[in-house]
Parts: structure tokens; C-alpha cells; sequence
């Protein structure tokens, strides 16, 4: 009797303690647009899904592509979302009966060649997992590595002064269920509510060179590049159509940086072949011609076009993945970059 007595005191202890942390999770987890975004392909069907990291985020506006073809979609990308991310959020889609026609993912080579680091980021997308098959297989390859404080107390990534600042905002979002793009407008960008990310224009001459470095096949991590074959071998399974693609980059960067991105571009384009995908890198012929690499295009040196820049370019790439427009076989070709560029000349090039 006794020993029932002390079971059922424990049971009631772990009750209460886990209805404490969903309050306080409920409370002080922000709403963040990832929230809107996983909501809106895991309750709506799109015939394309934009999947990737930041530079599709800031660069593919779906309203453009959906005026000039017609077809639907939402912007999924997200900074720090690797590719164990992206197959998870595909599975997730699949179960709950919401598959799109066509996965366009954005292929960002510097997140193959470090781990998913701790953080909120192991969150960022598994917070906002309806309940199912695909959340817990997501919990059991990735969350489950992560720190305790993580997993148990998600808010603490955020800083408390954010959370109650914020927390009347919070609670009223998730009680009225509102995933409106109201909110999550600053200073320098502005979220739609395709998913697409608007930055305001920058000074080219406030570019910071210090934050790149060059990186090569041999840095590229064994597990991304698994998750990544996972997902073409998931999406020809399940019958979607994958394309990868990597965004446009400004002239001064892929000279100050040729050789690195020369043997990742040959390496992907090589995995692409090997499953018979489409493989379309805008920094390379035939498609360098098409887009815009001038600094006043970017908000910095690291690939995100401002909404001007990137509103063009997604009329482009909707022309090229849809056939609404031609690849021009002798229009302006990629340069040639042999020899490194004059350092003390950057501030002038970039200005």
C-alpha cells in the first residue's frame, strides 16, 4: 500500500512538473516566423516548396514565381536549416498528406562543411512539428544529441528580457492561432507571409571581408551530404520533383574565392548526375548571363540579395524552371578567374 502511495505522489509530481514547463514553454518560446512557415506547408498543398538556407530565404519571392507561372508556393528556407532539417520537413509534409509537386532546393555549400551546431537552431523547426511519425524520428536522430537545457527548457536559448517583453504578444498569437506576417519587421528586412524574407538595400561599402573564408570538397561533412542524398532518393520515392540550385554571388567574391567554389560546384553538379536531377548553379555559364552579380544587388558578401535584386531574380529562375523563358546560348559568360584579385582595390570595387 505504501509503495502505490509513493508511485501515485511521484506520477502526480511529474504531471505537475510537466505542465509547468508546456505553460512556461507555451508562455516564453517566442513566435517565430518559422512557426509560420512549418504551419503552412504542414496544412496546405503547394505545387512548389522552397527548401534551403538563408540565401533562398532572402532571394525567392514564390509571389513572383506564382504571377509568372501560375503555379503556388511557400518559402521554407531558413538560416540553419541543414539538410537533416530539410529531410525531416519533407517527411512531415508527406505524412500529414500535404506533398508538393516539386521540392526547389537551394543548395549553400558552406552548410555541408560544418555539424549543426547547438543552440535554438536544433529547435528552429522541430518546436513547430505537429505531432506524428516524422517528429519523433526527428527526435530521435537529431534532438536527442542536443543539450539537455534544449530539450527541456526551449525558451532558455532566448533571452528572458525578449520573452516578457514580448510575452502578451506570444500568448495572444498561439491562443488565437494567428501565423499573420505581423511582427516580424526590423530595421533591415521584412517577412511575407509566402515565406520570402524582403532585405532593404546596403552600402556595399559596409561589406565586411574578415566574415569569409574559402572552403573546399575535402571540408565537406560525410552526415549533411548523407542527409542530402536521403532526400533526392526520399523525393523520387514519393514522386516529387527535386531541382537544386544555387543562388546568384557578386563578381568580387567568386574571383576572391574561384578555386573553392570551381571544385564544389564540379562536386555537386557530379551527386545531381549521379540521380539524374536537375543541377542549376547561376554562377556558372549557362546561367551566369541571367542574373545580377554587382555589389548594389547585396546586403552583403555573402550571397542575400536585397528584394529589388532578388524579385528579379526569381522572375528568372521561374523562367527557367518553368520554360517560360530561354537559356541563352551565347549570352554574357561566367569569367574566367585565374588570377586573385588586387586586395588594396576591394574598397573601390565594392564602393
Amino acid at each position: 500500500m505504501r509503495s502505490s502511495k509513493i508511485i501515485l505522489k511521484t506520477g502526480i509530481m511529474i504531471a505537475v512538473l510537466v505542465c509547468i514547463l508546456l505553460l512556461l514553454d507555451f508562455a516564453l518560446y517566442p513566435c517565430t516566423f518559422m512557426r509560420n512557415d512549418v504551419h503552412a506547408v504542414a496544412n496546405n498543398t503547394y505545387d512548389d516548396v522552397y527548401m534551403g538556407t538563408s540565401h533562398g530565404k532572402m532571394n525567392i519571392d514564390p509571389s513572383v514565381i506564382l504571377a509568372d507561372s501560375g503555379r503556388t508556393g511557400h518559402n521554407i528556407c531558413v538560416g540553419g536549416e541543414y539538410s537533416i532539417d530539410t529531410y525531416y520537413m519533407i517527411k512531415m509534409m508527406v505524412e500529414r498528406g500535404h506533398k508538393p509537386a516539386r521540392i526547389v532546393y537551394e543548395l549553400s555549400p558552406g552548410y555541408y562543411v560544418r555539424e549543426k551546431e547547438e543552440g535554438n537552431n536544433y529547435l528552429l523547426f522541430y518546436h513547430e512539428f505537429p505531432m506524428g511519425m516524422a517528429k519523433l524520428a526527428y527526435f530521435a536522430d537529431a534532438v536527442a544529441k542536443c543539450n539537455f537545457r534544449t530539450l527541456f527548457f526551449p525558451w532558455y536559448e532566448y533571452q528572458l528580457s525578449y520573452e516578457l517583453e514580448h510575452l502578451q504578444e506570444t500568448v495572444s498569437k498561439k491562443l488565437n492561432r494567428d501565423y499573420s506576417a505581423d511582427g516580424f519587421a526590423t530595421e533591415t528586412q521584412e517577412y511575407h507571409e509566402d515565406g520570402f524574407i524582403e532585405r532593404y538595400p546596403v552600402d556595399p561599402s559596409e561589406f565586411d571581408w574578415d566574415t569569409m573564408e574559402e572552403i573546399y570538397p575535402e571540408d565537406l561533412v560525410q552526415e549533411n551530404i548523407d542527409y542530402l542524398r536521403k532526400i533526392i532518393e526520399y523525393c523520387q520515392e514519393q514522386g516529387i520533383e527535386f531541382v537544386s540550385i544555387v543562388t546568384p554571388m557578386q563578381d568580387d567574391v567568386l574571383a576572391e574565392f574561384s578555386e573553392g567554389y570551381e571544385a564544389l560546384d564540379e562536386y555537386f553538379a557530379e551527386l545531381m548526375a549521379e540521380y539524374d536531377v536537375p543541377y542549376i548553379n547561376f554562377n556558372t555559364d549557362p546561367y551566369y548571363g541571367l542574373t545580377a552579380h554587382d555589389p548594389e544587388s547585396f546586403t552583403d558578401l555573402d550571397g542575400h540579395m536585397n528584394g529589388d535584386a532578388a524579385r528579379e531574380f526569381s522572375l528568372t529562375l521561374s523562367q527557367v524552371l518553368n520554360g517560360s523563358g530561354e537559356i541563352p546560348e551565347d549570352g554574357p559568360e561566367a569569367e574566367e578567374y585565374e588570377e586573385e584579385p588586387d586586395v588594396e582595390e576591394e574598397p573601390e570595387l565594392l564602393g
